[in-house]
């Protein structure tokens, strides 16, 4: 159960799809111009994440190694019909407003590279836990997005009114360029609170937090160095 509660925590936090590893970033910019939608997507990816992830798990066995790829891509877009079909049926507007994207999860790279780095190697429990991870952590990153600019750019939190009547909202934040600005805000604040990452581990002695790093300082003063000797 450790290894479980690992999987979670490395999908929530330490490998963030959105702010840490920087995967699916087109319906990450494209879909959070309001919370709800953001939780919609975020809600639909972590569904045939978790479910994927299982089915793939239990037939890791059996697929043979040549065309699993074309294997996962089937099983993938089986759960999301499902999913786009629920959605069509129970949540009429969010599907709407998500258009395409939803049949887009079939090739979202963070639900392939899970099946191809976890769910194909590990059990079906632990890759469940993976998949809930991943997919708690990207809907977490989208709700996030969702709701900074939703808030700043229109005055709203799922379509209702929440700043004061004084406020002038940032119009441009439910926009296309909106998306970038506050994702780069919010993965600056993330690193300027030194949050380590996977890659992290790869430099001996880095503890994740660049601006802060000794051996950053001792390297910037080896080039000066080396600039002023061969000047």
């Amino acid at each position: 159960m450790n290894k479980c509660l690992e999987r979670l925590y490395n999908g929530i936090v330490k490998e963030n799809p959105t702010f840490v590893l920087m995967l699916g970033m087109c319906p990450t910019l494209a879909v959070t111009t309001s919370l709800s939608n953001a939780v919609g997507m975020g809600v639909s990816t972590l569904a045939v994440l978790v479910i994927s992830n299982i089915v793939i798990s239990l037939l890791r066995k059996v697929i043979p190694d040549e065309v699993r790829l074309p294997a996962y891509i089937v099983i993938v877009a089986s759960f999301v019909t499902i999913v786009e079909l629920i959605m069509k049926a129970y949540f009429v507007e969010i599907n709407a407003a998500l258009g395409v994207y939803i049949p887009l999860i079939v090739v979202n790279c963070i639900i392939l590279g899970r099946a191809e780095a976890y769910a194909s190697k590990n059990g079906p429990l632990e890759s469940a836990f993976d998949g809930l991870g991943m997919g708690i952590g990207f809907t977490v990153g989208l709700a996030l997005l969702g709701f900074f600019r939703e808030i700043l750019g229109a005055g709203t939190v799922m379509g209702r009114q929440v700043m004061p009547d004084f406020y002038e909202p940032m119009g441009v934040l439910v926009k296309a360029p909106g998306a970038f600005l506050v994702l780069g805000m919010l993965v600056m604040v993330m690193n300027a609170v030194g949050m380590s990452t996977k890659a992290n581990e790869k430099v001996e002695g880095c503890d994740g937090c660049c601006a802060t790093c000794a051996k950053n300082e001792e390297h910037n003063k080896d080039g000066n160095a080396g600039k002023e000797a061969k000047a």
